[in-house]
């Protein structure tokens, strides 16, 4: 029987999985919805399983059990998180679950030695040295995440509320946020009452859309959260890393907002954390990531 690997990249956002043959060639790729495994782990393993079926359809693969899959989801890092998605019935050969902080860290340096900072809906920090991982941030939001889409959403909204209460001065993007609620204080209030890290999340695209323009607040925001990306780069430096690839819709465009001597860390990834779920998929990676 042939025999497939598959890789799942599974965030706050969405769910991405690739398929590869027994010699590495790309055989179908599917993204879905969020893969946060805090979240809800039925929701997160339907959703990772929509897209492997989607990327199997694609690759002509029928038989599931043929797939080797690994995967790094947001949250794998809660112990009972970890082990309630762990007893999920599913169709495949074998699973191997991390976080998506490990699979990005593991794609980036083709899983030798090297820390990546990952910044997109959260953000984590992790250095892989000698199969031992070092693990800093990436908490889960609120009360972590800092550098994050959701933070920076997160702080917009706070912002806003300031703006319109007169206690401190308002933008074009407060205003913006403002028309989003249709300008009912109330909306944004309930809205906030279940309010995902995606929801939040969203506006951080026209928050680097108003910063272009030179929007006060947005400006403030993206240097927020840059100083919050190069704390975690830092950070990692001080435990030994010296090569860092910083990864995340969040962190590919902030760059120009760092410092010199955290942009002097920084490496292009070989490969994204689809690729080292992969590897995950492909090897004995079964790290518990409940240490730090």
């Amino acid at each position: 029987m042939s025999k497939f690997f598959c890789g799942v990249d599974g965030g706050g956002t969405s769910c991405r999985a690739r398929i590869v043959n027994d010699q590495g060639q790309f055989l179908g790729e599917a993204k879905t919805g969020s893969a946060n495994i805090l979240l809800g782990v039925e929701l997160a393993m339907e959703n990772i399983q929509l897209a492997i079926a989607q990327a199997a359809e694609q690759a002509g693969i029928t038989d599931l059990s043929s797939l080797s899959v690994g995967m790094a989801l947001a949250a794998a890092e809660q112990k009972s998180a970890w082990y309630d998605f762990m007893a999920l019935p599913h169709p495949y050969q074998h699973i191997t679950l991390n976080t998506d902080g490990y699979g990005a860290c593991m794609g980036a340096f083709g899983g030798e030695n090297g820390a990546i900072v990952i910044a997109g809906t959260g953000s984590v920090g992790i250095y892989l040295e000698n199969g031992h991982q070092h693990v800093i941030g990436g908490r889960e939001f609120p009360i972590s995440d800092q550098g994050g889409g959701a933070i920076m959403g997160l702080r917009l909204i706070q912002q806003t509320l300031l703006a319109h209460d007169g206690l401190r001065s308002s933008s074009e993007l407060a205003e913006y946020v403002l028309a989003h609620f249709n300008n009912d204080l109330d909306a944004i209030v309930s809205w906030s009452k279940t309010a995902m890290p995606r929801d939040y999340g969203q506006f951080s695209p026209k928050i680097f859309e108003r910063a272009m323009e030179r929007d006060e607040l947005a400006m403030e925001l993206l240097q927020d959260t840059a100083n919050d990306i190069e704390r975690l780069i830092l950070g990692l430096n001080r435990k030994g890393a010296n090569q860092i690839a910083l990864m995340g819709s969040i962190g590919e465009r902030i760059v120009p907002w760092l410092s010199p001597a955290a942009q002097s860390l920084l490496v292009q990834p070989k490969a994204d954390a689809m690729s080292g779920a992969i590897l995950m998929a492909r090897g004995d990676h079964n790290l518990y990531p409940f240490s730090r």
